[in-house]
């Protein structure tokens, strides 16, 4: 693996720093609500209209065509630009980097010619219909259930932690379809579309004091079976391509935002006072050593990303290896943020929710989620166990 740019890497940089000092937005994204949708959509369409979504997408379905290595110097770029908002808590999220890629991958010609360019163009708003109260960590058991009705699925059940169900427009839904077979059997993916008659949605504000989550309720919703993604009854193995991807590679940006941020905190140990109250924080041994320590591990994140980007090149599609970043990456976004709440001290409690998300308090209590949003640490040291090390099951 040659970890060296090539030229027309380079000169891929060069055009994304371009067209990011040109383009990016000035004005700080709203927390939530319509204005948030709408700033999501638009910068969607900005960047569509601009050449710059869907980068690692195939041709034939809107995208460039590019290589994951160029998808990641994007996003390089875009944290290096100083933007006012982070791109993985985006509405645009689920579509871009869940729905989207499923579609592509098992999709039928109608669902991708439907589906995909509103996705690139920012039309739709896609949100997640996997965990429920009784299924989250072991998601095999969602009891959600579908039955089919001539030319439909009538579905009746709740999921749970769903994020921007209240401002989505399609959702990636998973139902039960085969009630009498095994638990990772009989289930089926699932488009459906937010408006349908039967769907109630209840707000969940987080300890962030936003209100990104969502309880999802459907009441004999009716959904047409052509909406149904990889098969009925084969939603296990398509949902398991959708996580692959957001294991491995959907995160590359959080990951890229991580390493601007353990920058920028090395920056806040040298004008803040230490714990002594007389010298830098970072003429501190065990700061010093800390925010070497969280530097290095970045590095490390990085690495694995590259490896794991270089794998897929080989595969086509992410395999379970992905665990392994989405494992180490979550640990260590929390390291970061309690180190930096250390370091800056009181001073982050003084900031108001608002101010928070885009300092330091805000991804302080969002980082929690790293270690429980798309699977648990300990479901992610499951997978690795079993279908990277092949150890045997516990």
């Amino acid at each position: 693996m040659n970890l060296e740019l090539s030229a027309e890497e380079q000169e891929f940089r060069e055009e994304a720093r371009s067209w990011l000092r040109d383009n990016l937005p000035t004005e700080e994204r709203p927390p939530e609500g319509q204005e948030m949708r709408e700033f999501d959509l638009a910068w969607q369409r900005t960047l569509f209209d601009g050449g710059w979504a869907g980068i690692n997408w195939p041709v034939e379905y809107g995208g460039r065509g590019l290589t994951d290595i160029q998808q990641m110097i994007w996003y390089e770029e875009f944290a290096k630009a100083d933007p006012p908002f982070t791109l993985n808590n985006s509405c645009t999220f689920v579509g871009n980097l869940h729905g989207g890629p499923t579609i592509i991958v098992n999709g039928d010609e109608t669902q991708k010619s439907h589906y995909l360019p509103r996705i690139l163009k920012g039309e739709d708003v896609w949100c997640q219909g996997f965990s429920e109260p009784g299924a989250g960590s072991d998601l095999a058991s969602l009891n959600t259930k579908a039955v089919i009705d001539g030319d439909e699925l009538v579905v009746t059940g709740q999921k749970t932690w769903t994020s921007y169900a209240h401002v989505a427009d399609v959702q990636e839904l998973l139902v039960r379809t085969d009630p009498d077979a095994p638990k990772h059997k009989g289930i089926t993916w699932v488009i459906c579309d937010m408006r349908t008659p039967g769907i109630e949605i209840r707000e969940i504000q987080t300890m962030s004091h936003v209100t990104d989550f969502c309880e999802v309720f459907y009441d004999e919703v009716r959904i047409p079976l052509t909406n149904v993604v990889g098969g009925l009854n084969n939603g296990w193995r398509t949902a398991m391509s959708t996580l692959s991807f957001e294991r491995g590679t959907a995160f590359m940006a959080d990951q890229v935002e991580l390493a601007a941020t353990v920058e920028n905190l090395i920056e806040e140990a040298r004008v803040r006072t230490g714990p002594d109250g007389r010298r830098p924080a970072i003429a501190d041994d065990e700061i010093a050593r800390r925010l070497a320590t969280v530097r290095s591990e970045v590095a490390a994140l990085r690495a694995m990303t590259i490896t794991g980007i270089s794998r897929n090149a080989r595969t086509g599609v992410p395999g379970p290896e992905g665990s392994i970043v989405r494992l180490f990456h979550g640990e260590l976004h929390q390291r970061v943020y309690q180190l930096a709440l250390e370091i800056i001290g009181s001073d982050s409690l003084r900031l108001t929710p608002v101010d928070g998300d885009g300092v330091w308090t805000g991804p302080y209590l969002q980082s929690f989620a790293y270690t429980i949003g798309g699977g648990t640490t300990d479901i992610q040291r499951n997978i690795v166990g079993e279908r990277v090390l092949g150890l045997p099951r516990a």
